[in-house]
């Protein structure tokens, strides 16, 4: 039986759905902190919350593998660890979305990421680490905003992002999961292609027919205009960090890894664009 953690959030919707392609819905369980949020995926749903670790031990109950979503709040590394612990007590194996490069970045979004990644092969527990590159939809706002704005913004340079679509990563995800011979394996996955923030500029213009240009900026400087818009300081400073480790070549790699796992090519970034804008 295969638990799905985060099964009402975006990726692990996705990945349930990729699963229910490979195996048995019976085979399947939805573990989310609300349940009822996770009604609609046909397959059994059962509580678990990271910060309560009793409800992790009863959802992974008869579980052989475990899929741990990353979180996003503070104390995520407290949480993940909860997830490891549960999982190993229940015999299961574990598979973990991570960030790219986690063990050699030096971007403050990949902390956690490579704390969780320690804490896993310290715990004893057999498992897959899957280093997920920047997803298309972490630019959906920007991309619905840059017609009326003229301008992309970023301090990302000339840095290239080898991003994918959501749904490729929870097939990849799905094939990991229902396949076999992926234990002890850590996959660094991304897109096909690598593009510029100018290239996606580029391509908000080719589909919109309005003018659009990306618009490089100061660390501090793309970090207030994140706030400006809504984003809390902390998380705002955190997304310009990024962008600086983009323009140093964080992101830029395309082992070719990811489109192996799902049988065919990522999703290119102009195909997203134009899902969204279309």
């Amino acid at each position: 039986m295969i638990v799905v953690t985060g099964a009402s959030g975006h990726l692990g919707r996705l990945v349930v759905e990729e699963l229910k392609k490979r195996i048995p819905a019976e085979r399947i369980v939805a573990a989310a902190r609300t349940p009822e949020k996770a009604a609609d995926l046909g397959v059994e749903v059962r509580e678990a919350s990271y910060d309560r670790p009793e409800t992790l031990k009863s959802a992974f109950e008869g579980a052989t593998k475990v899929l741990l979503v990353s979180g996003t709040e503070e104390n995520r590394l407290q949480q993940h660890s909860a997830v490891v612990d549960a999982a190993k007590a229940a015999g299961a194996t574990l598979t973990y979305t991570s960030a790219p490069k986690a063990d050699t970045t030096e971007a403050g979004l990949a902390a956690d990421h490579k704390a969780t990644e320690e804490y896993i092969k310290a715990s004893g527990v057999t498992y897959t680490i899957l280093r997920n590159n920047w997803y298309h939809e972490n630019y959906e706002q920007s991309i619905a905003n840059a017609p009326q704005l003229g301008a992309i913004y970023g301090a990302a340079g000339d840095g290239r992002i080898a991003a994918a679509s959501r749904a490729d990563y929870a097939a990849a995800t799905a094939a990991v999961l229902a396949g076999e011979g992926h234990e002890g394996k850590v996959y660094e996955l991304g897109g096909d292609t690598a593009w510029t923030l100018a290239d996606l500029a580029a391509e908000i213009s080719k589909v919109t027919g309005k003018e659009v240009a990306y618009q490089d900026l100061p660390k501090d400087d793309f970090a207030g205009v994140l706030a400006g818009a809504g984003v809390p300081a902390p998380f705002a400073a955190l997304l310009a960090d990024v962008d600086v480790h983009i323009s140093r070549g964080w992101l830029g790699d395309t082992p070719g890894t990811l489109s192996e796992l799902i049988g065919r090519p990522t999703q290119p970034v102009g195909e997203y664009v134009r899902s969204l804008l279309g």
